[in-house]
Order: structure tokens, then sequence, then C-alpha cells
């Protein structure tokens, strides 16, 4: 049998204490297998479970937006059975701070009245970070730039030289520099205010009604699999997050847990592919 750790967006993290937050997640979901595997000894499983992580080094298409953009042979909602989303790291819209807007308000006003001036970066064409700023800017009225990078580490260096003006990106490639003064965030692309940053207002406070944009992490079995065997692994995901460690290692970025139930996985996936389909089709965005 396979599990699959699906992940929305793969990113380096300059700051962390661990490599990549996808790295620890996928640990912490072999984990949960594994205890699994140590408990039941006679029952399932009875034969070795192979974790699948859908993104690779360095990046790439998020499994959801991959999907939408381009044919494949496998259907994300068809061929999956939803254990639990994992974890969530909503993305945080960043400045340079010589930009002379401090609010999310001004930045919009300052972007309509100056319509050629501002850019933003992304990890590349179709990545989550230029599907949420078109999504952001649709919303907005706000005019800017599109400059695709081939990975975080170069869109991020030319955030904080100031050629790029602004992004949205994940706590962990950016807290540790907006706490520096390097970069300065405008508000946090989540439905509350985060742990990490607790003064920073949600794009909703600042006037972005609905508009919510995270870097998640779940577990999905392939369809077919027993009700049983999902709810057991649902139950091995609760368990291993409510560990002691796990919450304060994830809180360093962002990241919080969520080890949602299979329905509220399978419902969070549903409308992430409306939100991200919605989005594609604003940016009229086709996969280079």
């Amino acid at each position: 049998m396979k599990l699959t750790l699906l992940t929305v967006k793969r990113t380096r993290s300059h700051l962390q204490p661990i490599q990549t937050i996808t790295t620890f997640v996928s640990t912490l979901a072999l984990t949960c297998a594994t205890t699994f595997a140590i408990a039941q000894p006679a029952a399932y499983p009875n034969k070795p479970i192979r974790l699948v992580v859908s993104s690779g080094a360095g990046g790439g298409l998020p499994g959801v937006v991959y999907g939408i953009i381009n044919k494949t042979r496998y259907d994300l909602y068809r061929d999956f059975d939803a254990i639990s989303q994992i974890s969530a790291s909503p993305y945080f819209l960043t400045v340079h701070p010589s930009l002379p807007p401090k609010t999310v308000k001004d930045l919009i006003a300052y972007a309509k009245a100056n319509p050629a001036k501002l850019s933003y970066a992304s990890t590349g064409n179709a990545s989550l970070g230029h599907l949420a700023t078109a999504l952001f800017a649709s919303l907005t009225g706000m005019p800017a730039t599109h400059v695709p990078y081939k990975g975080v580490g170069a869109a991020l260096s030319d955030l904080l030289s100031g050629q790029i003006h602004f992004s949205l990106l994940s706590g962990g490639s950016i807290l540790g520099q907006v706490r520096s003064g390097k970069l300065r965030a405008m508000g946090v692309a989540s439905t509350a205010r985060v742990k990490a940053a607790p003064d920073l207002p949600t794009l909703i406070e600042a006037g972005v009604p609905g508009y919510a944009v995270t870097q998640w992490h779940g577990l999905a079995a392939p369809r077919g699999v027993p009700r049983p065997i999902v709810d057991r692994l649902h139950r091995e995901v609760v368990k291993a997050t409510q560990r002691s460690d796990v919450a304060s290692r994830l809180a360093l970025d962002g990241t919080e847990v969520v080890a949602s139930s299979p329905e509220q996985f399978a419902a969070f996936l549903k409308s992430e592919r409306e939100q991200w389909s919605k989005a594609a089709k604003i940016a009229n965005i086709k996969n280079d």
C-alpha cells in the first residue's frame, strides 16, 4: 500500500533549524505509519508501506495546481481518499522596507497610482506564489508585474536587494528577515492571526475579504482503502501531532498543526481546487 503526502509546495527555508518543513512533515507522516505498524503486528499493515512525497527537492508545481493546469493520468479527487491535513503554513505579504506604503490599503493605493512601477516575485510560472498574487491583484484591482524565478532563494535575494518590490512567500522563507528588519510584512494570508506573528493582521482584516493562501501538507491513500484503516491512520496523525515538540518546531515559521478529519480534509481539497482553478483562469496561467 502507498500513502501519499500531498503538499501544496516545497520551499527551502534559510532559517529553520530543520532542513525543510516538507522533510519534517514527511518524517512525521512516516512516524504515524510506523507507529501503527508496531502497534498492530498481526493486523494492517502486513507488508511494507511506501510513503510518496508529491513534490521533489527544490520546489515544483503544487499538486492541486498541477492537475488543474496539466493533463494527468490521475485525479487528486477521484483517485485518492483523504486521511488528514497535517499542517498549514500561510503566506505572508512582504515588501522591501524602502517601499513607501506601510499598510495593505496604502500598498494597493500606491500601486494604482503608479501602475507600471511595482513588481512581485514568485518561485516560477504557475507556482503557488504566482497564483496567489494573481488572485490578490484581481480581488484588489492592484496592478503589478510578475517576475518568475526558479526557486525561492533567487526570488528572496532580489526581494532583499530591492530589485523586486513585494512577494507572497511562506513564513519559513521570510519571517527571519522580517524580524531582522530586512523585510517588512504587511499581512498574513490566513483566516486568523498566527502565533509566530500575533501582531500582524490577516489580509482579510486588512480589507481583502475571504483571501487565504496556505502552504499545506496532508496525508492521503489510494481510493478504496477500507474505512477502518483510514480512521486508524487519522488517529495516528492526531497522536503524532500532539507530541510536545511538534507544534513548537512547526510554529517557528508560522506553521500550525491541523490534523483534520478525513471529511474536513476532503472538503478542504474541494475548496482548494475551486480557488486555484479560479486563480489560474484569472491569470491565464499555463505551465511552461
